[in-house]
């Protein structure tokens, strides 16, 4: 129960977030761009130009409901970082992965908190926990996943985590490979989203099947109405 409870946090964390970012970018009198404007623009609580790192005008009407999303994805990616324990070996890589894992939500939930506009150094942190801490968690998630997880799965984890790592040194020294400062964010940001996304639902779903090694017998007890031969 308590494992099904992590899933479903994950994918409600990310799913809640990804549909408060659309809502807050269309109302956006000057249109919202993934490719020229950072996430946090979109929690920024004061219309001004930008400068740095690129510079955009920054105008969001719903940056409070942005900021609310930021805190609950963080603390919804730590619930699931502490309560998913059978998605986890039973060694040190797990507990370091699920700590840095942590360390994201942390950095989402401080983001929140203070805005880039308003708390810029605070909001920074929050950014290098979660591309920073989150990505390298990813990383370590490859090796620290319980042995009954899809070797594909596995596999893809390590590449989501190599991807971002890479995308995030990209985006701190201003290489974005035609993508733009917002689209080389979110190449180092989202493959964590996508990951608890996609890990949330498919353990969810799978969750109702009796542990590994476990007969029918265990799920049906004999009934004691059963004759025996003598």
């Amino acid at each position: 129960m308590k494992a099904r409870i992590g899933y479903s946090a994950w994918i409600a964390g990310v799913v809640q977030f990804f549909v408060v970012h659309a809502i807050v970018e269309s109302a956006w009198a000057r249109p919202y761009s993934w490719a020229r404007n950072n996430i946090s623009d979109l929690g920024n609580a004061h219309c001004a130009m930008q400068r740095e790192p690129e510079p955009r005008y920054i105008c969001s009407p719903e940056h409070g409901l942005m900021n609310v999303s930021f805190i609950v994805l963080g603390t919804l990616l730590v619930v699931g970082a502490v309560l998913t324990g059978p998605l986890w070996r039973r060694a040190a890589t797990a507990t370091v992965a699920r700590f840095l894992l942590a360390g994201a939500g942390l950095g989402f939930v401080l983001a929140g908190l203070a805005p880039a506009d308003v708390h810029e150094n605070q909001h920074v942190l929050g950014a290098l926990l979660i591309m920073g801490t989150g990505n390298i968690g990813l990383l370590w998630a490859a090796a620290g996943l319980a042995n009954d997880v899809a070797r594909p799965l596995r596999w893809a984890t390590g590449l989501l985590g190599i991807t971002a790592i890479t995308a995030f040194g990209l985006f701190l020294s201003r290489h974005y490979l035609g993508l733009g400062m917002g689209g080389m964010e979110r190449v180092a940001a989202f493959p964590l989203l996508v990951w608890t996304l996609a890990v949330g639902a498919a353990r969810f779903a799978g969750g109702s099947y009796p542990p590994r090694g476990s007969g029918t017998s265990a799920m049906w007890p004999r009934s004691p109405m059963r004759s025996t031969r003598p």
